[in-house]
């Protein structure tokens, strides 16, 4: 269950996706599935191979992307790796505890 998220937050995001950018997103979820995670960061572009190609350097692999028809596609990062590439990415702000 996803919340926490402003919607404001949610058109900037598609907005930058839109124009082939590279586009963060981190909310408030939960599922059990995870235990332990309590955010979750979308990272999406249009462009898949170009999204694709930036995940490579985080270890991502291209069937990991959350392929969406309505053009929103993205990885979902969780736990240590969504830590991981928010800092490797300057995105501290975003790491919500």
């Amino acid at each position: 269950m996803a919340f926490g998220i402003k919607r404001a937050d949610l058109v900037t995001w598609k907005q930058q996706i839109d124009q082939g950018q590279i586009a963060f997103l981190t909310h408030y979820w939960l599922d059990d599935r995870f235990p332990g995670c309590k955010t979750v960061t979308k990272v999406g572009c249009k462009d898949l191979d170009h999204l694709s190609e930036w995940g490579k350097k985080y270890g991502l692999k291209k069937e990991w992307i959350h392929q969406r028809k309505d053009g929103y596609s993205h990885f979902d990062l969780l736990g240590d790796k969504q830590k991981e590439v928010l800092r490797a990415e300057d995105i501290k702000e975003r790491l919500l505890d």
